[in-house]
């Protein structure tokens, strides 16, 4: 395709493909708020259809917001997503062009966009108290966290993936969106945003769940495609609960691995070897399930459940963030106090690094359900098997997806 050449224009969506956008200066910190003074940042919202395959029909906007490339030769544009799935680039994009792009700052104009269903775009919106029962869109919590065997969990996983569901679709307008976020149509968003922005080729860095969209958009705009880069590999043929799975495998792998640094330094609270360690901090997890352990908040004891949460955040972040862990399990450890645990919850409860609705919309859209109870409560004993100090924080999957509803229906 010659370098002059236009991209395609998708038949029947001209209009969106040819519709004005009105930059204006906004906050460089999160949000899309106008400024009255030049920030280096912009922002502008366009629409695009709820439903592709009805492009006459209602329609959403999605929310972009820019970077101004900071040196006097520009080479282009490069758009991010943050991953998730239900991140919002609006709001991670300032931080992360300063930072994870410091070395092509000076050069691209750098534009982080919230996907259909999240933040600043046309959003998916749930009451905050479902929102934080479905904690990572995934681990029965509070009280299903005693509950010792899948089948006794599976109830009340089923019951909260409902008690969301009801209170999204009460509050999301229109309430079709929420059979329309998939990463499909996301990835058609972000051509159309392509296009708008100048650029005859998508520059993209996208990471975790962004390496899956990355990867969507290559694969439906072959000819559109420029630079992109994906931290990770994920693998479309799999199933939700093998992708579960391999994401409870790496939960494990990275614990051992925080351990072996934990215990190679000054101040572990562990003891023992490496796998004696893994031991104590499962041990810890389990009886903070059946006895939760007291916390700054005398009202609000932390389960085991929201300590395995905030333990696997955090080892997203290997050392940066590892001391922090030894910290929180140290208190637990000397002094039976989840404090530290407790601070970090209420953190991420008043500012959540995804929208949780956005979450399970777009994860049980990307997957059809497969499989019945017996089968799931066999995946659960498997998972428990070869993840068990994870494995909970992965075994809602399809289950959650059908008391959800809206489900994918392509293998």
């Amino acid at each position: 395709m010659a370098a002059s050449s236009k991209a395609a224009v998708p038949k029947g969506l001209e209009s969106f493909y040819g519709q004005k956008v009105e930059w204006y200066d906004c906050v460089a910190t999160a949000g899309v708020e106008k400024s009255a003074d030049r920030t280096g940042f912009q922002c502008a919202k366009v629409t695009v259809p709820l439903d592709y395959s009805q492009p006459g029909g209602q329609t959403i906007e999605i929310a972009m917001k820019k970077h101004l490339a900071t040196g006097s030769t520009r080479q282009g544009t490069l758009f991010m997503n943050p991953g998730g799935p239900g991140g919002s680039g609006v709001d991670s994009v300032g931080v992360m062009a300063t930072t994870t792009f410091a070395g092509v700052q000076s050069a691209y104009d750098i534009i982080g966009f919230d996907p259909r269903g999240v933040g600043a775009s046309t959003a998916i919106t749930c009451t905050s108290d479902t929102e934080v029962k479905a904690m990572a869109g995934a681990a029965p919590v509070n009280a299903a966290a005693s509950a010792t065997t899948f089948e006794q969990r599976a109830a009340a996983i089923s019951t909260q993936f409902k008690q969301l569901e009801a209170s999204c679709a009460a509050n999301t307008k229109p309430a079709g969106l929420l059979d329309h976020v998939d990463t499909v149509s996301v990835a058609r968003d972000l051509d159309v945003l392509r296009a708008l922005s100048g650029g005859q080729k998508l520059n993209y860095a996208g990471f975790s769940y962004g390496t899956y969209l990355g990867a969507h958009y290559a694969e439906l705009f072959p000819a559109n495609t420029g630079r992109l880069v994906l931290d990770g590999a994920m693998d479309p043929s799999l199933t939700y609960s093998e992708r579960r799975q391999g994401q409870a495998l790496g939960f494990e792998r990275a614990l051992r691995n925080y351990v072996a640094w934990c215990q190679s330094g000054q101040s572990c609270p562990l003891s023992g070897d490496v796998d004696a360690g893994v031991q104590q901090i499962g041990d810890i997890f389990t009886s903070a399930n059946q006895s939760p352990v007291p916390s700054s908040d005398p009202n609000r004891p932390v389960t085991g459940e929201e300590m395995k949460q905030v333990v696997g955040l955090l080892l997203y972040s290997p050392e940066a963030a590892w001391g922090t862990v030894n910290e929180a399990l140290g208190q637990v450890i000397n002094q039976h106090d989840a404090s530290t645990f407790r601070t970090i919850v209420d953190q991420l409860t008043a500012h959540p690094l995804v929208n949780m609705g956005a979450t399970v919309g777009i994860n049980c859209l990307d997957y059809r359900v497969e499989g019945d109870m017996a089968a799931w409560t066999a995946q659960s004993k498997e998972l428990e098997r070869i993840a068990p100090r994870f494995a909970t924080i992965s075994e809602a999957g399809d289950l959650g997806c059908q008391a959800w509803g809206h489900t994918g229906t392509q293998p």
